[in-house]
């Protein structure tokens, strides 16, 4: 579910009567693009400052799939990753829009995190809020060994 102020735009574009008043469609596509770019920079502005010696989990959720990796930002590396596109994890013809799904990835990327000895990392959550699938990622990778 959308919040409100993304809904009222939306129903903007959508109705025939925003016209001259509110401008063009485009343009508020154009600040809704812009509005989820100052949320990322924050959100990932803020993990930078804390705790920077720990490499960063970001994820990234799509309608369709949800992606996480832990980077190493001094080195430009990434160290693990897990999707919910990898048949290993939700098989060949399951879903990845779920919180299963999310759960299965966070699950297998502590796994693969502490193969490579890695115990302690920053959450970075991007654009998305930390509710529902990126939720359920990061309590699945709680589970598996990861602090953060």
């Amino acid at each position: 579910m959308r919040n409100w102020q993304e809904f009222d735009l939306l129903t903007l574009i959508n109705s025939k009567s925003y016209g001259n008043t509110f401008g063009s469609g485009m343009k508020i596509h154009k600040q809704l693009g812009k509005r989820k770019e100052r949320r990322t920079f924050r959100v990932r502005n803020q993990v930078r400052r804390v705790r920077s010696d720990r490499p960063r989990l970001s994820v990234f959720r799509s309608k369709k799939h949800i992606y996480a990796q832990i980077i190493d930002d001094a080195a430009g590396n990434t160290l693990a990753a897990a999707s919910t596109r990898e048949t290993a994890i939700c098989g060949p013809s399951a879903g990845g829009s779920n919180k299963e799904a999310a759960a299965k990835v966070g699950t297998a990327l502590a796994e693969r995190a502490k193969k490579k000895g890695i115990s302690e990392v920053r959450f970075d959550r991007g654009a998305a809020k930390y509710h529902g699938r990126v939720a359920a990622l990061a309590d699945a990778a709680r589970k598996g060994g990861l602090e953060f």
